[in-house]
């Protein structure tokens, strides 16, 4: 009850301030109300599958919608420059907690993600992990390339070891919980800025050739030594292996199932609130099949495009803003948030492996919408400092 008049407070003391910025950005806010339509009606047709001990879920995305839009708002009042500023303060922050869920926290479902709060859910630092790390990289790579007037290969080796450092600390950190989807995340937000950063691409063929060897021993040990690999690394990573390489033999029941749901919806669906088929993960990493089995391949086709265009939205924005700084922040946002579309609507028809990767501002979760809107409060954020830098030239 105190955090739920905290935000009443919030938004009856900053309702001006706060359309004030959602005027000023209005093709964000049209992609917002989007989102929190596909995610309701999603989350809403899931409930039938899940659990009544977890309450009305669709109704508690709302509620997190609406801290979101505190956050989002709150981000957008602090001047860009102090968040990459204070960005390793942010990082050894999360950093900190991730080395906390380890040592305090008890397993649930076998994992250590969640700090659990009393009276409000459960946090999970992994996701939070994601911004800290997109606003550090970005001050890194900017400062980087501020202060190096001539870049030469030690000086690129420099930046890819400091990189490497900030990235393989919450990686090693969030594996051992064991989370392997975030750490995914993780590289796919380095590499990606790292890529954009104007480093010398040769960097990239050397990087894939060293990771390309790793991985064919890392793989000889797993299909020849097997008994080698369980003594290295345990049967429980044995196992996480052995559901992500198989991941296409179509032997799982939740995989199955999701296919059976969204390949006999055909044009339509059948319809809103009718999922025809229990599965696992409903309202969250599968939201997807849910939401395709009710409105079929016309729902998906609009969907899809929808989530196309806010990625197309991004691009757009990094191309017109001034600063090449928040140019590698835009860019970093983009690279999570395609990345996650991709993996989780691709895991959901069995086209990629499953890793637990939730869809972006559509599957339940605090910690996970919360992150989200972070990000989409720092490009708020970035888009306005532009045009008050444009408007001031």
């Amino acid at each position: 009850m105190y955090l739920v008049n905290n935000i009443y407070f919030f938004y009856h003391n900053n309702i001006g301030d706060m359309m004030k910025v959602l005027g000023k950005n209005k093709v964000t806010v049209i992609f917002l109300l989007l989102f929190i339509f596909f995610s309701f009606i999603s989350i809403y047709s899931a409930s039938m599958y899940l659990s009544p001990t977890l309450g009305k879920l669709y109704f508690k995305q709302l509620f997190w919608y609406a801290i979101g839009i505190v956050l989002m708002i709150a981000v957008n009042r602090v001047n860009i420059r102090y968040l990459y500023k204070y960005s390793f303060v942010f990082y050894v922050v999360n950093v900190l907690l991730l080395i906390g869920l380890l040592l305090f926290t008890s397993p649930i479902n076998g994992s250590r993600s969640w700090y659990v709060i009393d009276g409000i859910g459960s946090i999970q630092p992994s996701e939070f992990m994601k911004v800290s790390l997109i606003l550090f990289n970005s001050y890194v790579i900017y400062g980087f390339y501020k202060k190096e007037k001539e870049i030469s290969f030690k000086k690129e080796f420099q930046l890819i070891s400091i990189l490497f450092l900030i990235l393989i600390i919450p990686s090693i950190l969030t594996f051992l919980q064991p989370d392997t989807g975030s750490v995914i995340i993780y590289f796919v937000i380095s590499l990606s800025m790292l890529f954009v950063s104007g480093i010398n691409k040769k960097w990239f063929i050397f990087l894939f050739s060293i990771f390309g060897i790793f991985l064919f021993i890392f793989l000889y040990f797993y299909f020849c030594k097997e008994d080698l690999f369980i003594q290295i690394f345990g049967n429980d990573f044995f196992y996480r292996m052995d559901r992500i390489i198989n991941w296409n033999s179509g032997s799982g029941m939740q995989l199955n199932n999701s296919l059976v749901s969204i390949g006999s919806s055909g044009v339509l669906g059948h319809g809103f609130n009718h999922t025809p088929i229990y599965f696992p993960e409903a309202g969250t990493d599968f939201i997807f099949t849910v939401y395709a089995s009710n409105f079929g391949l016309f729902g998906s086709v609009v969907f899809i495009s929808i989530l196309l265009f806010f990625n197309l939205y991004l691009i757009h924005v990094s191309k017109k803003i001034y600063s090449i700084q928040d140019k590698y922040t835009i860019l970093g946002i983009l690279s999570v948030i395609f990345y996650q579309e991709v993996q989780n609507i691709g895991m959901t028809l069995g086209l990629l492996p499953i890793t637990g990767i939730t869809l972006p501002f559509i599957s339940y979760g605090g910690s996970s919408l919360l992150s989200y809107m972070l990000l989409l409060g720092i490009v708020i954020n970035i888009v306005n400092t532009d045009k008050k830098k444009k408007a001031y030239k």
